[in-house]
């Protein structure tokens, strides 16, 4: 186990904190669904799946923890109003557990000879940059050296923003002018990444093309040209989500997924909507897992997803 390994009381307090908001918007509204009631019956199980759709949980895995609770309720014949809450962390976590959303428990990477290469994709300004910046952080905190690589050429802005972070991380970034090739920008971090013995590259790329053919072109040819130099490459590819669009981060996450394999999501900016439930559904829905959840400012603050520290943040 690495020295991100263990859930500590800052990391907590910091997830606590950062889910605050939504938080407070779902006690609220469970407050109003459970007044006046000594046990759980149709009517508040009715108004419970109003709360998590408003919480932006999302239609079909609300239906699916619904399920889930009348059967606990009907097994348990007589369930206390006073019990949902915890009967609903369980049945949560249990039913991410179900969809094998394995936690990740540090900023570790597997053995490799050669070095570990993730594709971080995403639409602008869902926070993909400060993200990467972040990840390379962490990854440079528990003893990786680590290379960036500026392939979103479309925005002379992706390029300069992406090199303040390197230079705040002090790590070394691949860049070229303006309008280059994004493959050929990709190419030249992978070599020389493999020949400084590098542990992991970060490749950022466009946000946005002209269509989404030409996204998904541009995203498969960048990722053939690392193949020349490292076979397997990418090892991951990351999706970056803004956690407080709510609804919208699902539509992302079609259009992504249909346009590249995604392998692994990162929810930003949770620390300032009421819509972190979205976590859980965009979790159970795609299948895919939730590696990272931004919750704050701080380079701490980008934190690996624990599905049971999630869920008992956001509902106790």
């Amino acid at each position: 186990m690495g020295i991100f390994g263990i859930f500590s009381r800052e990391k907590k307090e910091s997830l606590d904190k950062g889910l605050a908001k939504t938080r407070e918007s779902v006690f609220t509204k469970l407050s109003r669904v459970l007044a006046g009631k000594s046990k759980v019956d149709d009517d508040v199980l009715d108004n419970l799946e109003e709360v998590l759709i408003s919480s932006d949980v999302g239609v079909e895995t609300t239906l699916r923890i619904i399920e889930r609770i009348e059967k606990r309720v009907a097994r348990d014949k007589y369930v206390g109003s006073e019990e949902l809450q915890r009967i609903l962390r369980e049945e949560i976590v249990a039913l991410l557990e179900d969809n094998n959303q394995a936690d990740v428990s540090d900023f570790d990477l597997p053995v490799r000879d050669e070095p570990y290469v993730i594709m971080v994709v995403g639409v602008n300004g869902v926070g993909k940059t400060t993200t990467i910046g972040k990840l390379a952080w962490n990854f440079k905190q528990a003893g990786k050296k680590v290379v960036l690589g500026a392939a979103d050429t479309f925005r002379a802005a992706a390029i300069d923003q992406l090199q303040i972070w390197a230079d705040r991380v002090d790590v070394p970034i691949i860049r070229q002018k303006m309008g280059a090739d994004p493959a050929s920008v990709a190419f030249d971090t992978l070599k020389s990444a493999k020949a400084s013995a590098a542990d992991v590259v970060i490749i950022d790329t466009a946000g946005r093309l002209h269509n989404k053919v030409n996204l998904m072109n541009e995203l498969t040819k960048i990722r053939n040209v690392m193949q020349k130099v490292i076979p397997d490459a990418p090892h991951e590819v990351l999706l970056i989500l803004d956690g407080s669009t709510g609804q919208n981060a699902f539509e992302q996450a079609k259009q992504f997924t249909r346009a590249t394999e995604v392998t692994a999501l990162a929810l930003t900016k949770l620390d300032g909507t009421a819509k972190g439930g979205v976590v859980i559904g965009i979790s159970d829905q795609f299948k895919i897992p939730v590696k990272y959840i931004g919750i704050g400012e701080k380079m701490t603050d980008l934190q690996l997803f624990n599905r049971k520290e999630f869920v008992n943040s956001l509902f106790s």
